[in-house]
């Protein structure tokens, strides 16, 4: 059992490495066959991702017949004292493609302009760009070796240790 003060700075840690992304690793699948990349996103208040992807990307079409996906966050490789042990974050989502016609595809297009500019308003006149929004359901925020934690999804927060991990 962790304590709380030891809790207190995990969850500290865990917000710092959750909020030093602009750019997520995505894992889809389709028929069985999973399939690895990654996506710029935005993040809503309610911790929902909105990612702006291709219909060239595999995961495309994996998200539109799969709408499962995993989200990776991993400390970088030069910060890891131990390769074997980053510290990460791997989310379970489900995934909603977000219609044109909706109006949340318009907010949330212009929260991705301001967050990554001009590239934006180029990549939205193409057809071919789908938005989705991924719904963490269920995650693990691994600090180390033998340090793994369930992640309250709806507050953000860090819950016990996951014995075992």
């Amino acid at each position: 059992m962790s304590t709380a003060a030891e809790l207190q700075k995990l969850n500290t840690q865990y917000h710092e490495l959750y909020n030093s992304f602009k750019t997520l690793l995505l894992a889809t699948t389709q028929d069985g066959i999973p399939e690895m990349s990654y996506a710029p996103f935005v993040r809503d208040a309610e911790g929902v991702f909105y990612i702006y992807i291709s219909e060239l990307a595999q995961h495309t079409a994996n998200l539109i017949a799969n709408p499962q996906a995993s989200v990776l966050f991993i400390q970088d490789e030069a910060q890891s004292a131990n390769l074997f042990a980053r510290a990460r974050i791997s989310l379970s989502c489900t995934a909603r493609e977000i219609a044109k016609t909706d109006p949340l595809y318009n907010q949330q297009l212009l929260t991705m302009h301001t967050s990554f500019g001009e590239i934006i308003q180029l990549l939205s006149g193409l057809n071919d760009f789908h938005m989705f929004a991924l719904q963490p359901i269920q995650g693990r925020y691994v600090a180390g070796f033998g340090r793994a934690y369930h992640i309250d999804i709806r507050k953000n927060c860090l819950t016990d240790n996951i014995r075992g991990a």
